[in-house]
């Protein structure tokens, strides 16, 4: 299975015990199990890469007509969340039907997880950006300015790129060459070493780390 990737729901945090008796905090990640759907070749779309849906119930009524098209070609059951992964073109085998489990993943080694992190509404520039604020002595009347945006004499206009107040959260986030702590391979779970985006029980992808340090 050339598939170094799965979709996943995020589950909490937790610690455990590594072997050298150091106490480390883990996130819990349900990986899978997940099917592929859709096979994308070269020679039809341009490009490898194999279409997974995550397996869990899903209320018939839910679908529309068109996916219901799309899963009855793949002879599976309905899905709600779908990802497409892209695959090395030498030698592979994967096809539609083809189950993707934890098992792809070992003790030890790296992986990225993407999420869509916490969203915070509209939020000042001392949290969003961690501006250091003004004076915090009495009468300054800028505690949590942004301060100066843009030169007087030269540019005479506000930088580009300048960060301000506005929209924080609720975005892509990838959290990359998180170590692989612990598989349990009976209930699906994956425990990876520090935090992932999102909150409990939002959907998580994880895949094997790119540029693994």
């Amino acid at each position: 299975m050339a598939v170094d990737g799965i979709i996943g729901i995020k589950l909490g945090m937790t610690q455990v015990f590594t072997d050298e008796g150091t106490l480390v905090g883990c996130t819990v990640l349900q990986a899978g199990p997940c099917v592929v759907v859709q096979r994308r070749t070269k020679a039809t779309d341009g490009y490898e890469a194999a279409q997974l849906g995550l397996v869990e119930f899903v209320k018939p009524q839910r679908v529309n007509k068109a996916m219901t098209g799309h899963f009855k070609k793949a002879n599976v059951a309905p899905m709600k969340v779908l990802r497409e992964v892209r695959i090395e073109e030498s030698k592979d085998e994967t096809k539609v039907g083809d189950r993707v489990l934890v098992e792809n993943f070992k003790t030890g080694e790296l992986v990225d997880v993407s999420g869509v992190s916490k969203g915070k509404g509209f939020q000042g520039g001392v949290k969003r950006w961690h501006y250091a604020g003004g004076d915090a002595s009495h009468g300054s009347m800028h505690h949590r300015a942004p301060g100066g945006i843009g030169g007087s004499s030269f540019p005479s206009r506000v930088w580009k790129n300048q960060h301000f107040p506005g929209h924080m959260g609720n975005q892509k986030v990838t959290a990359k060459n998180l170590k692989v702590v612990k598989i349990d391979t009976d209930e699906n779970l994956l425990l990876v070493r520090g935090s992932v985006p999102g909150p409990s029980g939002t959907y998580i992808f994880i895949r094997k780390a790119k540029k693994a340090k």
